[in-house]
């Protein structure tokens, strides 16, 4: 199925994406590890951002994001 959904219907769904590298890296956690159990994401949105901090530091990035997928 291509990128361009012409018809038919997409489902969203939420996932929160986490790492301790950066934001960056915690969305691409996010679609990688949604992409081995559903197959044919499309898109990513970013919704929201937040971090833990420990000892004055950064120590783990979430994301919460929205991924879209065409209904079969």
């Amino acid at each position: 199925m291509s990128e361009f959904i012409e018809q038919g219907a997409v489902k969203v769904i939420e996932v929160i994406g986490i790492s301790t590298v950066s934001f960056d890296d915690a969305v691409k956690a996010a679609v990688a590890k949604a992409a081995e159990s559903i197959s044919g994401i499309t898109g990513v949105e970013v919704v929201r951002m937040n971090a833990r901090v420990t000892d004055g530091g950064i120590s783990q990035y979430r994301v919460n994001c929205k991924l879209a997928f065409a209904v079969r």
